[in-house]
C-alpha cells in the first residue's frame, strides 16, 4: 500500500500531460458506461469521464452509488443502467471499469455482448482465485455475505473468452491487488497494455488514458491490439500473458 501513495505524482502527471491528452480526440460520439473500483462512486471516475467526453464521446456515470460487491442489486442496478444507456444511443456501449467495477463490466457482455461493444479494465481482479488476497480482502469478507451467489461461482477465466474485444490495462506495481490476476488470455481480440503506476490512480494515469483514447478511437468492428507510438514506448513495458497455469 506504501506504493499506492504515488497516486498524487500520477495526479500531478495528468495535469501536466493534459495538452497532450487533448489532442486524442476524434470520437464518433458513441456512448461509455464507467463503473468505479470497489467503495467507489461515480465521483471516483468523473475526472475519467471527463476527458472521454472531451475526446467526443457519450461518457455515462453508473448512478448506483457507492460500489460496495457484487450484490444481486448492485448487478441489477448495472444491467439496468447499460440497457438504458444503449436504449438511448441505439449504439453499442463501451464499458469501462475500475477494479471491481471491470469484472461487473466482464460480467455484463458475457450476458449481452449485442449491447456492448467492447470492455476496458483497469487494474481489475479479472482472474482472481480463491485464496487470492489484496488490500481490501478483510472489507470484502465481511461484505461477501451480500454478494450475489451466481457472480461468485466460478473465477472469469472458467467462464470462457469474453465475447467482446477486451483491454485489460494494469501495472506490476499495483499496491491493491497482484498485478498477475489483472491478466487476460492474449487473441486477436483480447490483449493486457502494462503501464506504469498505481491501483487507485490507474484512471488518473496518463499512459493508462491514452490506451483508453486509442480504444475508444477504432471504427466498431474493427478492432487491433493496443500499438504505442514510438515516442511513448517507454511508458509501457511489455505486457505478460495470462498464465494458464493458475486456472490448474
Amino acid at each position: 500500500m506504501i506504493l499506492e501513495q504515488r497516486v498524487m505524482l500520477e495526479a500531478g502527471a495528468m495535469i501536466a500531460a493534459g495538452p497532450l491528452l487533448g489532442l486524442d480526440g476524434g470520437g464518433d460520439r458513441s456512448p461509455v458506461l464507467v463503473l468505479p473500483g470497489f467503495t467507489g462512486s461515480d465521483a471516483s471516475t468523473a475526472v475519467l469521464r471527463y476527458y472521454v467526453r472531451t475526446w467526443g464521446y457519450w461518457a455515462h456515470g453508473w448512478r448506483a452509488g457507492a460500489n460496495l460487491g457484487p450484490t444481486t442489486k448492485t448487478l441489477a442496478a448495472v444491467r439496468h443502467r447499460l440497457l438504458g444507456v444503449h436504449a438511448r444511443h441505439g449504439r453499442k456501449v463501451t464499458l469501462i471499469g475500475q477494479s471491481a467495477g471491470g469484472t461487473y463490466a466482464r460480467h455484463l457482455a458475457r450476458e449481452a455482448p449485442d449491447l456492448v461493444r467492447q470492455v476496458i479494465t483497469l487494474g481489475s481482479p479479472i482472474q482472481i482465485q480463491a485464496g487470492d488476497r489484496s488490500s481490501v480482502s478483510s472489507l470484502s469478507r465481511r461484505l461477501e455475505h451480500r454478494f450475489d451467489p451466481e457472480f461468485n461461482t466460478m473465477a472469469d477465466h472458467q467462464r470462457g473468452l469474453l465475447p467482446v474485444p477486451s483491454t485489460s490495462i494494469y501495472s506490476r506495481s499495483d499496491g491493491v491487488v497482484r498485478w498477475h490476476v489483472c491478466l487476460d488470455v492474449v487473441d486477436s481480440l483480447h490483449e493486457n497494455v502494462e503501464v506504469l503506476g498505481t491501483h487507485s490512480g490507474m484512471a488518473l494515469n496518463p499512459a493508462a488514458l491514452h490506451v483508453i483514447a486509442d480504444r475508444l478511437r477504432q471504427p466498431e468492428g474493427q478492432w487491433r491490439p493496443f500499438s504505442p507510438p514510438p515516442l511513448t514506448r517507454g511508458f509501457y513495458p511489455t505486457p505478460a500473458g495470462w498464465d494458464a497455469a493458475r486456472a490448474t
